[in-house]
Protein backbone atom coordinates (compact mmCIF):
# COMPACT_ATOMS: atom_id res chain seq x y z
CA UNK A 1 0.00 0.00 0.00
CA UNK A 2 1.20 3.54 -0.67
CA UNK A 3 1.25 6.38 1.86
CA UNK A 4 3.03 9.74 1.74
CA UNK A 5 5.81 10.99 4.02
CA UNK A 6 6.82 14.64 4.20
CA UNK A 7 10.34 15.52 3.11
CA UNK A 8 12.18 17.85 5.47
CA UNK A 9 14.57 20.68 4.54
CA UNK A 10 12.97 21.25 1.12
CA UNK A 11 11.88 24.89 1.58
CA UNK A 12 8.33 23.97 0.50
CA UNK A 13 6.05 21.09 1.50
CA UNK A 14 6.99 17.99 -0.51
CA UNK A 15 5.45 14.53 -0.08
CA UNK A 16 7.29 11.31 -1.00
CA UNK A 17 5.14 8.27 -1.87
CA UNK A 18 6.39 5.26 0.09
CA UNK A 19 5.37 1.64 0.54
CA UNK A 20 3.76 0.75 3.86
CA UNK A 21 1.77 -2.07 5.40
CA UNK A 22 -1.54 -1.44 7.16
CA UNK A 23 -1.46 -2.52 10.80
CA UNK A 24 -4.92 -1.49 12.02
CA UNK A 25 -7.15 1.57 12.13
CA UNK A 26 -5.05 4.53 10.99
CA UNK A 27 -1.67 2.88 11.74
CA UNK A 28 0.85 1.86 9.07
CA UNK A 29 4.46 0.61 9.13
CA UNK A 30 6.81 2.25 6.61
CA UNK A 31 8.62 -0.30 4.43
CA UNK A 32 10.48 1.89 1.90
CA UNK A 33 14.07 3.08 2.30
CA UNK A 34 14.85 6.80 1.94
CA UNK A 35 16.31 7.98 -1.35
CA UNK A 36 19.85 9.32 -1.03
CA UNK A 37 20.01 12.93 0.22
CA UNK A 38 16.34 12.97 1.32
CA UNK A 39 15.39 13.59 4.93
CA UNK A 40 12.05 12.00 5.78
CA UNK A 41 9.82 13.07 8.66
CA UNK A 42 9.46 9.34 9.53
CA UNK A 43 11.87 6.45 8.95
CA UNK A 44 11.82 2.91 7.56
CA UNK A 45 10.20 0.50 10.04
CA UNK A 46 8.47 3.28 11.96
CA UNK A 47 4.76 2.93 12.75
CA UNK A 48 2.83 6.09 11.85
CA UNK A 49 -0.70 7.38 11.99
CA UNK A 50 -2.13 8.47 8.64
CA UNK A 51 -4.99 10.68 7.54
CA UNK A 52 -6.52 11.45 4.16
CA UNK A 53 -5.24 14.60 2.44
CA UNK A 54 -6.23 16.31 -0.78
CA UNK A 55 -3.15 17.51 -2.64
CA UNK A 56 -2.92 20.69 -4.68
CA UNK A 57 -3.52 18.75 -7.92
CA UNK A 58 -6.83 17.42 -6.52
CA UNK A 59 -5.55 13.88 -5.90
CA UNK A 60 -6.08 12.33 -2.48
CA UNK A 61 -3.78 10.11 -0.47
CA UNK A 62 -2.92 8.97 3.04
CA UNK A 63 -0.22 11.09 4.67
CA UNK A 64 1.79 10.20 7.77
CA UNK A 65 1.20 12.87 10.41
CA UNK A 66 2.56 11.40 13.67
CA UNK A 67 4.43 8.46 15.08
CA UNK A 68 2.33 5.72 16.70
CA UNK A 69 3.01 2.83 19.02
Amino acid sequence: MQIYVELLDEGVTVWRPVEAVHIDGDRYRILSEPIEDEIWAFQTGEIVRCKLKRFIDGAEGLVAYEGAV
